[in-house]
C-alpha cells in the first residue's frame, strides 16, 4: 500500500502549493482509515520540502516515480520516500530513501544502534543506513515481482539536518553505510548524482504499480527456519525495534556477571516478532559459547522446535538448547550466562505436575542466570496459574540486586502485518477501547463464517498450499477422544471433529494431516500458521452490545480455569475480572495466530452479529494517476 503516488512533476507542484504536509495526511487517512498525529504532518513539511530541492534537477525526468509512505507487505512498517525509473542500461531502478530530520547523534557498542535525541530524551535507536537496507532487505524476500523480474533497490538514508561529524560517518558503522549510502546536510549535490546514477529516464513500466500489486511470497516460519539458524545463517532480517533488542541484549550479556545480574524485560504484543528475536539470540550466544537456554512454559514451541530439529541435531544437544520454566527450582546460583524466556506471562508461581515444588519461576530463573530476558504480553494470560507480569519480574530482580532494563517491540509481522487488526479486535472483544471500531478486511483476511463445516472445509483447501493452516477452539467440549479415540468431541449440529490426537501432542499444529482435528490454546499459543480457523464457544457471548464470559461454559477437562467456583466465593469482583480477561485473551491469541487470514465461527449467534457488525470490505481507486490514464 502507498500513501502518496505521483510523477516527480506532479510531486514538485504539490510541494508548491506549501501544503504538502496536509496532502499527504489526507492521502494517508483515504489509504490506511486512520490519522496521524500533528508532528507527523510536519515532519513529512520539513523533509519533503528538502527531497523537493534533490529533485529540482533537470537530469533526474519529470516523469520518474515518487512514491512516499509505502507500506512494506507483510509488515507494519513503511519507507518513507520512494523514487522509481529507467537506469542508463534500460533496468527498472528503486531508490529507498530514509529520511531522519537529525542533527547529532552518539556512538554506542551495539551493531548498527546509535543514540540520537527524540521528543522524550535521548534514546538508542537503529543506524538510518541499517534500516533503509534492512527495508530493502524485507522487499526482496517478501514480494516476489521484485525476485522475478530483477527489479533493482538502492537503499539510502538522508539526514538533510545533520552536519558532518565523526560519530554518524563513524568506521563502526562503516558496513551499513556500505550497504545503504549515507547523504548529510551538505551532501545534496551527492544525493542527486546517487539517483541520477540509478535513475536516468522516467517510470515509464510503472514499477511500484507493478510492486504494489505484485505477488507476495509467504513469510517465513520460524519453527521451520531453526535448522538453518542454527547452523548460523540468517534467515530473519531484523527490523528496528527487533535489533534494538537483539543488539541491547547481547551487549547486556557482555557485561552480566553472578555480581552484576542483569534482567531485561521485552514487552511485545502478538506477531511482533517476540519468539524471531529470542531464537536468534539462542543462536547468537550459543555461538560466543555462552551458556543459554530458550525457556518457555507452555510446551507447545519447544516441541514443535525440537520436532523441526531432530535428525538435524542430537537429542542431547537439542535439550540442552530448550526447557520448561519448572526447570529451575533446584538449580544453584548464576549456572547459566542467559535463560530466554519465551512466553513469559505464561510463567506459574509454583512448579512440578503438582504444582508443589519451588517457590516462584520469575525468581528461580533470574536467580539461575545472570541475565534473564522476559518476552512478555500480558494481555496473553489465559490460565488463573499464569502470574508472568512486568511487576513480578521487577519485584524479583530487586530480590536478587539485578538490573532491570525495558523495551518494546511494536512492528507488526504477523495478521499481514495489520495493527488495525490487532487493535480493532482489542476494540470488538472489549478488552480495551480503541478508534479501531471498524475492520478493513482487505488489510487482511478475516472472515466470519455461518456453520463451522463450512469454516473447517475453508481451511482444509488453505492448508492445501503448504499445510500451514488449521482449526482451533475454545476449550468448551471435553477431550472424551483422549480414552475413545473413535469418537468425536466437538458436536455443533451436523458438524463432528475431535480434539488434536493425544500421539501428536503439543506438536500437534506441524503433523501432516492434523488438519481434520481441532487444536486448542494449549497446542498453538506461541505457534504461527498461515490460516486459522477459529471455533468460539458458548463461553462468550454478546448480549445488548455486551460481551459476557461464562466460566462454567469450559470443559470439566480444562485445567485452565480451575478452582474458579472457590475464588468467586473469596474473592468475587477480582476473580470475575480475571476470568473475564483469561476468556478474552484467550480468543485473543488465537485469532492472532494466522499470518494471512482468521477465519472464526460463533457458537453464540448475537456474537457472530456483534462481530459482523464491526467489519466492511472497501475497494479504494488506485493511487497510481499513470496507471489510470493508461486503462
Amino acid at each position: 500500500m502507498i500513501v502518496y503516488s505521483a510523477t516527480k512533476s506532479q510531486f514538485k507542484d504539490d510541494v508548491m502549493t506549501n501544503d504538502i504536509g496536509n496532502i499527504i495526511f489526507e492521502a494517508f487517512k483515504t489509504a490506511t482509515k486512520k490519522s496521524t498525529s500533528k508532528s507527523e504532518v510536519d515532519s513529512w513539511l520539513n523533509s519533503l520540502q528538502y527531497m523537493d530541492r534533490i529533485l529540482n534537477d533537470n537530469d533526474i525526468p519529470g516523469d520518474a516515480g515518487v512514491s512516499i509512505e509505502y507500506h512494506l507487505p507483510q509488515t507494519s512498517k513503511r519507507i518513507d520516500f520512494i523514487l522509481t525509473g529507467i537506469d542508463p542500461h534500460e533496468r527498472d531502478s528503486v531508490i529507498l530513501i530514509e529520511l531522519k530530520q537529525w542533527q547529532k547523534a552518539e556512538l554506542t557498542e551495539s551493531d548498527a544502534v546509535i543514540k540520537t535525541r527524540f521528543r522524550h530524551g535521548v534514546k538508542e535507536t537503529l543506524h538510518p543506513s541499517y534500516q533503509a537496507w534492512s527495508y530493502k532487505s524485507l522487499l526482496e524476500h517478501f514480494n516476489a515481482t521484485v525476485q522475478e523480474e530483477h527489479i533493482q533497490l538502492f537503499p539510502c538514508a538522508y539526514l538533510h539536518n545533520y552536519e558532518s561529524d565523526t560519530v554518524i560517518t563513524n568506521p563502526f558503522y562503516a558496513d551499513h553505510i556500505a550497504k545503504a549510502p549515507l547523504f548529510l546536510k551538505r551532501d545534496a549535490k551527492k544525493l542527486q548524482a546517487f539517483i541520477k546514477s540509478h535513475v536516468k529516464y522516467g517510470d515509464k513500466n510503472n514499477i511500484m504499480y507493478r510492486i504494489d500489486n505484485g505477488k507476495i511470497k509467504p513469510s517465513k516460519n520460524l519453527a521451520d527456519q531453526l535448522s538453518s539458524m542454527l547452523k548460523g545463517n540468517e534467515e530473519f532480517v531484523l527490523i528496528d525495534d527487533q535489533k534494538l533488542v537483539y543488539e541491547t541484549s547481547i551487549q547486556l550479556a557482555k557485561t552480566a556477571s553472578s555480581r552484576k545480574k542483569q534482567v531485561l524485560i521485552v514487552e511485545g504484543g502478538p506477531g511482533t516478532g517476540k519468539s524471531v528475536v529470542a531464537i536468534n539470540l539462542l543462536v547468537r550466544l550459543t555461538n560466543e559459547q555462552l551458556i543459554t537456554r530458550y525457556v518457555t512454559r507452555n510446551s507447545a514451541p519447544r516441541l514443535v522446535y525440537e520436532a523441526k530439529l531432530t535428525g538435524a541435531l542430537k537429542k542431547s544437544h537439542i535439550s540442552n538448547m530448550f526447557s520448561s520454566s519448572g526447570s529451575y527450582h533446584s538449580v544453584k546460583n548464576n549456572v547459566f550466562d542467559c535463560l530466554i524466556v519465551d512466553e513469559a506471562h505464561r510463567l506459574n508461581e509454583k512448579s512440578g505436575l503438582y504444582s508443589n515444588l519451588g517457590e516462584h519461576q520469575v525468581k528461580e530463573i533470574i536467580n539461575a542466570s545472570k541475565l534473564s530476558i522476559f518476552f512478555i504480553d500480558e494481555d496473553q494470560k489465559v490460565t488463573l496459574k499464569d502470574i508472568g507480569s512486568k511487576d513480578e519480574i521487577r519485584r524479583w530482580a530487586k530480590h536478587h540486586n539485578a538490573s532491570v532494563s525495558k523495551l518494546n517491540l511494536e512492528s507488526q509481522f504477523r495478521c499481514n502485518g495489520s495493527d488495525g487488526y490487532l487493535a480493532w479486535l482489542d476494540n470488538t472483544l472489549q478488552i480495551r477501547p480503541t478508534a479501531n471500531t471498524v475492520l478493513d478486511t482487505n488489510d487482511f483476511d478475516f472472515r466470519i463464517i455461518d456453520n463451522p463445516a463450512e469454516l473447517h472445509e475453508l481451511i482444509t483447501e488453505k492448508n492445501k498450499i503448504n499445510n500451514k493452516a488449521r482449526v482451533v477452539a475454545g476449550y468448551c467440549w471435553k477431550w472424551i477422544s483422549k480414552k475413545h479415540p473413535h469418537m468425536k468431541d466437538i458436536i455443533i449440529g451436523d458438524y463432528k471433529a475431535t480434539w488434536n490426537l493425544e500421539s501428536d501432542g503439543q506438536a500437534w499444529i506441524i503433523q501432516r494431516d492434523s488438519v481434520s482435528e481441532v487444536g486448542c490454546i494449549h497446542t498453538s499459543q506461541g505457534l504461527e500458521v498461515d490460516y486459522i480457523g477459529v471455533i468460539v464457544g458458548p463461553d462468550l457471548t454478546v448480549r445488548e452490545g455486551k460481551v459476557l464470559t461464562h466460566p462454567a461454559e469450559r470443559a470439566g477437562t480444562d485445567r485452565s480455569v480451575h478452582t474458579w467456583k472457590k475464588l468467586m466465593k473469596q474473592e468475587p469482583e477480582s476473580t470475575q475480572k480475571r476470568l473475564d480477561a483469561l476468556i478474552k485473551n484467550t480468543y485473543r491469541t488465537l485469532m492472532t495466530r494466522g499470518q494471512k487470514g482468521c477465519y472464526v465461527y460463533f457458537v453464540d449467534e448475537e456474537a457472530r452479529e456483534h462481530f459482523k457488525a464491526g467489519i466492511t470490505d472497501s475497494n479504494s481507486t488506485s493511487t497510481y494517476p499513470w496507471a489510470l490514464m493508461a486503462e
